[in-house]
């Protein structure tokens, strides 16, 4: 404390200005990719609300959330730095892009074997009681 106030006001003001850039680049890419994997994520939620049938909704949640969890995990190993929590992500990340694929289409070969047909042909959203015309 006692070299601060005996430090000239440049040493002083050079002290405060310093900035750590690889720890600031590194919280940024981290919010942006998990910002990023979270547009991912709503996008697919509105997919599963808007298309038509089972086929196209399972094809936008099945895209959309690997591709969304993924960059939402990459985020967090950006967070949490060179750690075991880093290793343990990284772990549950290449699991997730394994299995989600694998899963998505194991649900979309069991319902064409049920005998679900896909809706073919051009397709107009239902009208919502209140729409202005």
């Amino acid at each position: 404390m006692i070299d601060l106030i005996l430090a000239s006001s440049t040493e002083v003001k050079s002290a405060a200005i310093h900035i750590d850039w690889l720890s600031l680049i590194t919280t940024v890419a981290s919010v942006v990719s998990i910002f990023a994997g979270l547009f991912f994520v709503l996008a697919g939620t509105l997919g599963v609300l808007r298309l038509p049938d089972f086929y196209t909704r399972l094809h936008a949640a099945g895209m959309t959330d690997t591709l969304g969890a993924e960059l939402i995990l990459l985020g967090l190993i950006l967070q949490s730095g060179f750690s075991q929590m880093s290793l343990k992500l990284l772990i549950v990340g290449f699991f997730l892009f394994i299995t989600s694929p694998t899963a998505t289409h194991a649900v979309a070969h069991a319902a064409y074997k049920a005998g679900l047909k896909p809706k073919l042909g051009k397709y107009k959203a239902p009208e919502i009681d209140g729409d202005v015309k």
